[in-house]
């Protein structure tokens, strides 16, 4: 019963593979050969006797798989993910759970090994902080951009699921646009949620009391140089 479950949930898949792909209205010939050639298999399925049944199953499914596999070569306007695929390159780098810096990949080490005064080390961590709260404020813009594409994608991610071909590396990223929307959008977070919003906060106010003493020095920067160009001009 779940192989047949299973195999039923890949030819929903490839009839959605061929709908997209165009059996007559696309200027791709290979993709509507494509079209053409799943859709034909398909229908040996369902027309099958109880014999020939299995074998054409078979057959049909691993051909389905087989074009699932290579949905990235696919042309423009006919790929799975296809709305999200900027969203999905960027968000790959960006996520806060993983420690790496994105920016400044090695200010962490200095930080820990250098040699230096607290004052120098004071601001290499604050250049550390800044490089994590990056890349929250840009998760999180990037996710609420992906909003309008979501619909699409979430049909996409239930076909391959109930397929078993949602082993690609596209997936993990899908389920973080997922995961965030659904801890951004949740009526009643979880304890694990709430803690995760909570840290985000938190940095995210030690990142607005930063940002403060950026802008303190700075202004006092321009200050000094104002008052030598007043005094310049006064002599």
């Amino acid at each position: 019963m779940a192989v047949s479950t299973h195999c039923e949930a890949t030819l929903e898949l490839g009839r959605k593979l061929t709908k997209e792909l165009g059996l007559d209205q696309s200027v791709d010939t290979l993709g509507r050969w494509m079209a053409h050639y799943i859709a034909e298999l398909i229908q040996n399925v369902e027309n099958a006797s109880s014999e020939e049944r299995p074998a054409n199953m078979q057959a049909c499914c691993d051909a389905i798989i087989n074009l699932w596999k290579h949905q990235h070569t696919l042309s423009n306007g006919k790929r799975p993910f296809e709305e999200i695929e900027p969203l999905l390159r960027t968000l790959k780098s960006l996520d806060p759970e993983d420690d790496t810096p994105r920016y400044f990949r090695s200010v962490r080490a200095v930080i820990e090994d250098a040699d230096e005064n607290e004052e120098t080390k004071s601001w290499l961590k604050l250049a550390d902080e800044v490089d994590y709260t990056a890349k929250i404020l840009i998760r999180y813009c990037l996710c609420q951009a992906a909003q309008s594409s979501l619909n699409k994608s979430l049909e996409w991610v239930a076909l391959a699921q109930a397929a078993g071909v949602d082993k690609s590396v596209e997936f993990p990223i899908i389920r973080v646009i997922f995961e965030e929307n659904a801890v951004l959008n949740a009526s009643d977070p979880g304890e694990i949620e709430k803690e995760r919003i909570m840290d985000r906060i938190e940095r995210l106010e030690k990142f607005m009391e930063m940002a403060k003493v950026v802008v303190s020095e700075l202004s006092r920067e321009v200050q000094q140089t104002q008052g030598c160009e007043d005094d310049e001009t006064l002599s």
